[in-house]
C-alpha cells in the first residue's frame, strides 16, 4: 500500500513543482506523509462540497486544481472559513494536495486535456516554458565502478531526457595523478604516478539536484577524491511544457460548428460558452487556455490560431480583439475549462500506480460558483440584431 509521500511523489514527478509560478502555493497542505493511501479524489476547488465529497468518499487524499490558500497565513482557527476546511480534513484523516500552475505548465497538463477534449490534434504550447535549468555532470570513474555511479547518479536526479531515464555518455579513457603525502589512495602508493583504466561518464540533471548529485557520486565512487565537473547549460524555450496549446482540428468547422462542438465537449454550466466572431468563419487551428488565458489573445492571434478557448474574458479585452482582428473567441467558465484534466489526471495517476491497490477517481460535484443564468426577456431587439443565440 503506497504511503501518502509515495503518492506526491508521482504527482510532482507529473507535476514539476519547479513549473510553478513563484506566487503560486501548491503541494501539500495537510496530511501526514506516513499515512497509507488507498483511495484519491480528483477535484478542481478545495472548497466545502468537495471536502465533504471527500471525506464521505473515505478518501486519504484530496488532489485538487485551485490552493486553498494563496497568500501566507499564520494561522488555520476553525473560526476562519478556510481554517475550518482543514480542520475538518486533518479530523477526518484527509491529506490535501495542490497542482496549479505547474498543471498548467506540465505535458499532459490542464491545457492537453482541455485541447482534446475539443478535439485538437497535433498540440504544441502556446506560450512555451524554459526549460527546467539544467546542469551536466562530467565523472570520471575506473571502468569496473562505471555501471554502479550511473545507477546512483541516476536515483539521485540525474540522466533523465523526456521520456528516458538513466541517459549517460560513457567514453574510456585513461587517468593519472600522483597521491599526495596525506593521502588514502584506493589504487597506487603516495608519491608514484599511477594509470587507470577509467570511463568519464556525462550525465544531465535539474540545477535543483546539483548537490544531491554530488553527494551521490561522492558516495558511490570508490576514489577518496572523485575526479568531476559540473557545466551550467542554458535555458531553452521548452516544446513540450508551457502555458496553453495551439493544435489543429482534424476537419475545417464553421464557428458555429465548433461553438457547438465546444459547448458538447465541456461540462454543462449555467453560463454554457460565449462566442465573439463571425459564426460563418472556417476554424482549421485552435488555441487553448484552460482557466483565466486573456493575456494570450494575442499570443494566440500571432501563432495563427483561427480561434481561442479560454475563460474570464473581459469586456474591453474582447473589443479590442474583435476591432483589430478576426481572431474568434471563445469564453466557457474557468471551471469548465479546468474540469477536463481531473478524468486526465486520474487516469495517469492510476496508470503511475498501477502495482499498487489505490482507487482513484474524480469529484462528481460542480464546483463553478455561477449557478444560473438568465437570458433578457425583453422583445426590443439591438440595432445588429446581437445577442442571439445560435
Amino acid at each position: 500500500m503506497p504511503t501518502l509521500a509515495d503518492v506526491i511523489a508521482v504527482l510532482e514527478a507529473r507535476y514539476d513543482p519547479g513549473l510553478a509560478e513563484p506566487w503560486d502555493s501548491i503541494g501539500l497542505v495537510c496530511g501526514d506523509p506516513d499515512v497509507a493511501v488507498r483511495r484519491v479524489l480528483f477535484a478542481v476547488d478545495p472548497v466545502a462540497s468537495t471536502i465533504e465529497e471527500a471525506i464521505e468518499a473515505r478518501a486519504d487524499l484530496l488532489v485538487t486544481h485551485h490552493p486553498l490558500f494563496l497568500s501566507g497565513v499564520h494561522g488555520v482557527p476553525a473560526s476562519d472559513p478556510k481554517g475550518r476546511l482543514v480542520h475538518r480534513l486533518i479530523s477526518a484523516g484527509c491529506g490535501l494536495f495542490v497542482a496549479h500552475t505547474n498543471a498548467d505548465r506540465a505535458r499532459p497538463g490542464v491545457s492537453d486535456a482541455l485541447a482534446a477534449a475539443v478535439g485538437l490534434v497535433e498540440t504544441d504550447p502556446l506560450e512555451p516554458a524554459d526549460t527546467t535549468p539544467l546542469d551536466k555532470i562530467i565523472a570520471f570513474v575506473p571502468t569496473e565502478a562505471a555501471q554502479l555511479v550511473v545507477d546512483a547518479l541516476s536515483e539521485a536526479g540525474a540522466g533523465a531526457i523526456g521520456d528516458y531515464s538513466r541517459a549517460a555518455f560513457l567514453n574510456a579513457g585513461i587517468g593519472t595523478f600522483i597521491p599526495g603525502p596525506g593521502a588514502n589512495p584506493v589504487i597506487g602508493a603516495v608519491g608514484c604516478v599511477e594509470e587507470v583504466a577509467e570511463n568519464r561518464i556525462e550525465m544531465v540533471l535539474p540545477r535543483s539536484r546539483r548537490a544531491a548529485v554530488v553527494e551521490a557520486l561522492c558516495a558511490a565512487h570508490p576514489f577518496e577524491e572523485p575526479a568531476y565537473n559540473i557545466v551550467g547549460l542554458a535555458s531553452l524555450p521548452s516544446t513540450r511544457q508551457g502555458i496553453g496549446r495551439i493544435g489543429a482540428l482534424e476537419q475545417p468547422q464553421s464557428l458555429r460548428e465548433f461553438a457547438a462542438h465546444v459547448a458538447d465537449g465541456l461540462p454543462a454550466t449555467a453560463c454554457g460558452v460565449r462566442i465573439a466572431g463571425d459564426p460563418d468563419k472556417e476554424i482549421r487551428t485552435v488555441a487553448v487556455c484552460g482557466g483565466s488565458g486573456g493575456s494570450l489573445i494575442e499570443t494566440a492571434r500571432s501563432a495563427g490560431a483561427d480561434a481561442f478557448l479560454t475563460s474570464d474574458l473581459r469586456h474591453h479585452v474582447v473589443s479590442e480583439s474583435r476591432e483589430n482582428s478576426g481572431l474568434a473567441l471563445l469564453d466557457a467558465t474557468h471551471w469548465a475549462t479546468e474540469w477536463p484534466w481531473l478524468p486526465a489526471a486520474a487516469r495517469l495517476l492510476r496508470r503511475d500506480l498501477s502495482d499498487a491497490m489505490i482507487e482513484v477517481i474524480v469529484s462528481a460535484r460542480r464546483t463553478d460558483p455561477w449557478n444560473a443564468a438568465l437570458q433578457a426577456t425583453s422583445t426590443q431587439e439591438a440595432p445588429d440584431g446581437g445577442g442571439q443565440l445560435w
